[in-house]
């Protein structure tokens, strides 16, 4: 699935985890003046820059001016798990000079355009350690979230040329400012919006589910329009809560020193637990035109969870009505890592709910985004398509 001036778009690949990486001015150019103590700010000294969230200094991404900046996919070796022996995994990495196509949509489609890809979904990058890092107060992470989709606005748009859809960052910490912030980027244009894959903070120490009744306007407005919810990867803040109470560092500084027991008791906890609140927090039964995505949280969460709440359903019918992999069948779209058993979590939940993604321009990504379709060597020619475009496709109205 090459591009070349005879292949149609609607033949090519749309990439459903795509990333830009964020000029140092994202959370700020918009942002009440008011806040810029209690919220984000960037100090810089020189060439050097960091991020002050909350008056802390943030360690999500240790160089935020993201130039040099790690090249896509040198990491492909290390998160296959195929290091051939005696190579040092740390001499893997490279960096390069920033390049344009990480900041400039025009740019980004001509990047597109080689690399064969009709469309993209483009999420944050050092956007995803935010709402985390200011779990304690709410005013600061809702106009925070704001002020980052109004930049959003600015530099990407939401639908550029029908061709990059950025996902604006909704926050369900202040119920009914989420409902104003996804009414007002909908009006806009939004095709997908992204929900951090964690409890929502309240401000104290307990959060709230994702299922809880308190957030339905925002799911009920969403399934109206018909707009998919994504959840991402990021900071769910359980590092603290999990990997301290064995010993780890509260924070997730992903590019530092490595906390090996934390990332095996963490791993995908995130997304499974967001989907368990979602059904047994019963927002599919009461909202059933809702559909949400699972990004770049690989997928063998699928398996333990369905498990597990069959396991509740069966104790407490009431509780579950419905069987948990239907209700996935139904709703729940996921982005599995190329290195998992495809055809496993295809059979489980269905062709038509595996999205192909291949978080360019990460280092832990594919260097070639169309190069997912390696991995598919056990699908059909009409699976293959529905993988590569027409399930990502359909999910946010595209032809298919």
């Amino acid at each position: 699935m090459v591009h070349d001036e005879g292949t149609s778009a609607a033949s090519r690949p749309v990439d459903a985890d795509n990333h830009y990486y964020e000029p140092l001015d994202a959370f700020t150019r918009h942002l009440d003046r008011k806040l810029r103590h209690r919220a984000v700010r960037v100090v810089q000294d020189g060439s050097h820059a960091e991020m002050v969230i909350a008056g802390k200094v943030n360690n999500f991404i240790p160089n935020p001016t993201f130039d040099p900046v790690i090249v896509p996919g040198c990491l492909d070796l290390q998160f296959r798990g195929q290091i051939p022996p005696g190579v040092d995994p740390r001499s893997l990495t490279k960096v390069e000079p920033i390049s344009p196509a990480y900041r400039d949509r025009d740019v980004r489609i001509m990047t597109m355009d080689a690399q064969g890809l009709d469309a993209v979904l483009l999420f944050p990058t050092l956007g995803c350690g935010v709402e985390q890092a200011l779990v304690r107060d709410v005013p600061a992470t809702m106009a925070s979230l704001t002020a980052f989709n109004r930049w959003l606005e600015d530099d990407w748009g939401y639908a550029y040329q029908g061709r990059i859809f950025a996902a604006p960052m909704i926050s369900l910490a202040d119920p009914a400012g989420a409902v104003e912030e996804v009414d007002r980027v909908l009006a806009l244009g939004a095709r997908i919006v992204h929900v951090r894959p964690a409890p929502v903070p309240t401000g104290g120490d307990h959060g709230r589910s994702l299922g809880d009744r308190a957030h339905d306007p925002v799911w009920a407005r969403l399934a109206e329009a018909d707009i998919p919810v994504a959840f991402h990867l990021g900071d769910s803040g359980y590092n603290g809560t999990v990997g301290a109470a064995w010993g780890g560092p509260e924070d997730f500084a992903p590019f530092r020193a490595p906390d090996p027991l934390g990332s095996v008791l963490i791993a995908d906890r995130a997304i499974h637990d967001t989907m368990a609140s979602l059904i047994v927090g019963g927002v599919f039964t009461r909202h059933p035109a809702l559909r949400v995505a699972s990004v770049e949280n690989g997928s063998d969460w699928v398996y333990p969870l369905v498990k597990s709440v069959r396991k509740l359903a069966n104790r407490a019918p009431r509780l579950v009505p419905e069987d948990p992999l239907d209700t996935l069948r139904q709703h729940v779209w996921v982005t599995p890592y190329y290195e998992e058993d495809l055809r496993k979590l295809a059979d489980t939940i269905g062709v038509e709910r595996v999205l192909f993604g291949s978080d360019w321009p990460h280092g832990e990504g594919l260097a070639e985004p169309a190069a997912f379709v390696d991995e598919l060597g056990a699908f059909s020619p009409d699976e293959v398509h529905r993988i590569m475009r027409a399930n990502c496709a359909e999910l946010i109205g595209l032809p298919s």
